[in-house]
C-alpha cells in the first residue's frame, strides 16, 4: 500500500494501513493522501469503518479513523513542514477545528504567474505562482460568482473575468470592484516537490469574506451622513467600519428599501427589492450603519455643516458624502422627453423596483413602445420580448448603441434583437404620444408612423439630481456635475461626492475631468471617499468596466471610449465571438468582447498597472499573436 509520505509520516503510515485492507494497493499507488486536523494519539485508534475516496491524482484524499471508545470517526493529521504562505487573518478568514489538507500541484506544475483551479475537499480553490511562492485563494468571484481561475492575473492580483473585481491573492481582500466582500486565504506549504492546501472546511463552503470592522461607540461623536441609496453609500459605510471609524453613520435613501443591486432591474424587471438587497438588516444593524429610508435631502448648508430633509429635520455632519441618484436615491434623475403625453398612464421612467414591477405587470400581453437604443432599452426590450404582445425599439441613431460600440456591432444587435421578435425604428424621435381616458395608446414618430402603445418606456438619457444643491456654496458645472478631485474632495470642507453626479480625474485619461456612469466606478468612488474621511486618502485610479446582458450574451467593456476615431475588430460579430479595440490616434483607449473572456480584464489589468495597446499591435496581427503578447505584457 503506497500513501504520499508528503502527508503521512512513516509511523503515521505503518498505523494507517493496518486499518485499510480493502483497496489493492496497486490502486493507490498515484493517489495523493488527504488528511484531516490534528490527532492525539495514534495509539487509542482501533480498526473501524476507513474510507478513501480515490478521484484524480490531485484531488482531496479524506482519512477517518475512530479513537478507541470514540463514537465519531476522527480525522488523522501529521506535521508538514511550513514554507512561503500564511492564512491572511481578518473576519470570517480564522482556523477553525475543521481543517483539511491536500495535495493540489508539483512545484513545476506552474510557472511563475500562472493560475489555475484545484479541488480542496470538493470545493473549487484558486492557486497562483508568483515569484517561486505559491497562494491560495476562492475561486469565485464574490460579485455574481464568476471562476477567478479564468480571468486575468498581474502583480499579485486578480481581476475577475465577468465584471472586473479585483482580489489581492495574498490577503484575499477586494481592491477593485463590483462586489462588497472579499475573498478568503489558504494557507499553502510545499513539501519537496509538492504543493500542499490546508483549508477551513467552513471557508470553503462559504466563498464570501467580510472583513473585520470596527463597532460605533457612543463616545464618538463624530458623523458621517452619505446622501444616496446606491453602492457608493453603501461602500463608503462599509469602508469607514474596516478602517477604523468608530461614529456615527447615516445613509439616507429617498427610496423606502435598504441599498439594492440596480443594475438588475432592467435585466429582470420583476426583481423584489429584498431579493436583490445589497446587504442584509443584520449587516446594518451590527456595524451600527443607520438606515434613513423614505426621505429626500433638499438643502446643504456649509456654514454650519447641516442638511435639510424633505420632513423638515436637519442633520449634522463632519463627513458628507453626496451620492444622489435622483429617485430611488440612486443613479441619477431621468430625463424626460418634453413631448405631448408625457404625462399619461403607463408612460414609465425605469428607476426603483415599483417602476420595474409595475412596467413588467402592464406589459404582459400588450403593445410597448421603447424610447431609447442603448443600454436601458435594449435590456428592457430583452426581458420584455415574448411576454408582450409587441416590443418596439425607437432611436435617433443608425443602429443600437452605435456611440459605445460602432456601426458594425450595432448593427449585429439589432439582429439579435429582430431574430427574437423585436422591432425598430432608428434615425427618428417621438414626437407626441397620444392617449385615450388618461392612458397612452400610441406614439407618433417624426418620420410620420404612429405606432400602437399601451405602454411606454423612456431610456432617453439622465441628468445630475443636484439642483438642490443650487446656491449651496458647491461648485458645480452647468450640466450639474460636481467636480472632485482625486480624493473625492468637493470645494466645500468635509463634502465629498461620488457615483454618477460627479466629474473626477480619470487617470487613463492623464487626469482629465469625466463623468462615468457605471456601477463598477460608484464602488470605487466610495471607497476613496472613505479613506480620505478617516486620514488614509488614496488618489482614485480605476479602470472603467462594464458590461450588458442581452439574450445570454454578455457584452463586457472596459477603457474610456468617448472621442474614439477607429475600431479594430478582431474575430467574427455573426459568430459571437469578437474583440473589437476602440483607440485614439496610435493608442487603443477601450476594448469590447463577446465569447472572448478574459481579453477584457486582461486589458484592464494592463491598464491599471500604466501599459497600453498600440493600434499597429492589434491591427496588423492575428488573435493568434496578439494575445500570448498581452498575457506577456501581464
Amino acid at each position: 500500500m503506497a500513501i504520499s509520505s508528503a502527508i503521512l509520516s512513516r509511523t503515521s503510515y505503518q498505523l494507517l494501513s493496518k486499518f485499510v485492507v480493502s483497496v489493492k494497493p496497486q490502486s493507490l499507488i498515484p493517489i495523493v493522501s488527504c488528511v484531516t486536523h490534528r490527532y492525539n494519539s495514534l495509539a487509542s485508534l482501533q480498526p473501524v469503518a476507513t474510507f478513501i475516496t480515490l478521484h484524480n491524482k490531485y484531488s482531496v484524499r479524506t482519512v477517518s479513523i475512530k479513537k478507541r471508545g470514540s463514537t465519531a470517526a476522527q480525522p488523522l493529521s501529521d506535521s508538514i513542514s511550513t514554507s512561503a504562505q500564511s492564512s491572511h487573518q481578518t473576519s470570517g478568514n480564522e482556523m477553525s477545528s475543521n481543517v483539511v489538507e491536500a495535495v493540489v500541484a508539483k512545484v513545476n506544475d506552474l510557472e511563475n504567474g500562472q493560475m489555475k483551479e484545484v479541488e480542496v475537499n470538493g470545493k473549487k480553490v484558486l492557486l497562483v505562482k508568483d515569484k517561486g511562492q505559491f497562494y491560495a485563494t476562492g475561486n469565485k468571484c464574490t460579485h455574481y460568482g464568476a471562476p477567478l481561475s479564468k480571468g486575468a492575473y498581474c502583480n499579485g492580483v486578480v481581476r475577475c473575468p465577468w465584471h472586473g473585481a479585483c482580489f489581492n491573492v495574498k490577503t484575499g481582500d477586494i481592491e477593485d470592484f463590483p462586489g462588497l466582500d472579499s475573498i478568503h486565504t489558504f494557507e499553502v506549504t510545499v513539501k519537496g516537490e509538492d504543493v500542499i492546501v490546508k483549508a477551513d472546511v467552513a471557508n470553503l463552503e462559504n466563498t464570501k469574506r467580510s472583513k473585520a470592522t470596527v463597532k460605533k461607540s457612543n463616545d464618538n461623536k463624530q458623523t458621517a451622513v452619505l446622501v444616496g441609496g446606491g453602492p457608493a453609500s453603501l461602500v463608503c459605510a462599509q469602508t469607514l467600519r474596516e478602517e477604523g471609524f468608530k461614529g456615527h453613520i447615516k445613509i439616507i435613501c429617498k427610496e423606502p428599501h435598504p441599498p439594492y443591486d440596480r443594475i438588475k432591474l432592467s435585466k429582470a424587471l420583476s426583481s423584489k427589492p429584498e431579493e436583490i438587497a445589497l446587504r442584509s438588516k443584520d449587516y446594518y444593524d451590527t456595524n451600527g450603519i443607520e438606515l434613513v429610508l423614505g426621505k429626500e435631502v433638499t438643502s446643504l448648508s456649509p456654514s454650519n455643516s447641516t442638511i435639510g430633509l424633505n420632513d423638515g429635520k436637519t442633520l449634522t455632519y463632519n463627513h458628507l458624502l453626496l451620492a444622489t441618484g435622483g429617485q430611488g436615491g440612486g443613479g441619477v434623475w431621468t430625463r424626460r422627453l418634453p413631448i405631448p403625453g408625457a404625462d399619461l398612464k403607463n408612460v414609465f421612467f425605469l428607476r426603483s423596483t415599483e417602476d420595474a414591477n409595475a412596467i413588467n405587470q402592464c406589459a404582459k400581453d400588450k403593445h410597448v413602445v421603447i424610447i431609447g437604443s442603448s443600454f436601458i432599452g435594449l435590456e428592457v426590450a430583452t426581458f420584455l420580448v415574448g411576454k408582450s404582445t409587441s416590443v418596439h425599439v425607437v432611436g435617433q441613431s443608425s443602429c443600437p448603441l452605435q456611440n459605445v460600440f460602432g456601426i458594425e456591432i450595432g448593427k449585429w444587435l439589432r439582429q439579435l434583437h429582430e431574430s427574437k421578435g423585436v422591432t425598430f425604428d432608428f434615425e427618428t424621435t417621438v414626437k407626441e404620444l397620444t392617449g385615450s381616458h388618461g392612458h397612452v395608446t400610441g406614439a407618433v414618430l417624426s418620420n410620420g408612423k404612429t405606432l400602437q402603445a399601451d405602454v411606454v418606456v423612456m431610456g432617453v438619457g439622465v441628468v445630475p439630481a443636484t439642483e438642490f444643491l443650487k446656491g449651496s456654496g458647491l461648485e458645480m458645472t452647468k450640466v450639474g456635475y460636481v467636480p472632485v478631485n482625486k480624493k473625492m474632495e468637493t470645494n466645500l470642507p468635509g463634502v465629498f461626492a461620488a457615483g454618477d453626479i460627479v466629474e473626477f480625474p480619470l487617470f487613463t485619461e492623464q487626469d482629465r475631468p469625466v463623468n462615468i456612469q457605471h456601477y463598477q466606478m460608484a464602488h470605487k468612488h466610495g471607497r476613496t471617499a472613505a479613506l480620505t474621511m478617516v486620514g488614509k486618502p488614496q488618489d482614485i485610479k480605476s479602470v472603467p468596466y462594464f458590461w450588458t446582458v442581452q439574450y445570454g450574451k454578455s457584452i463586457r467593456y472596459c477603457g474610456y471610449g468617448p472621442g474614439y476615431d477607429d475600431v479594430i475588430l478582431q474575430g467574427s460579430v455573426e459568430e459571437s465571438k469578437f474583440v473589437a479595440f476602440y483607440t485614439k490616434g496610435e493608442v487603443v483607449v477601450a476594448v469590447a468582447s463577446l465569447g472572448w473572456d478574459p481579453v477584457v480584464s486582461q486589458v484592464a489589468e494592463l491598464m491599471a498597472k500604466g501599459g497600453k495597446i498600440q493600434k499597429e499591435e492589434v491591427k496588423s496581427d492575428p488573435p493568434s499573436v496578439w494575445l500570448p503578447r498581452l498575457q506577456q505584457k501581464l
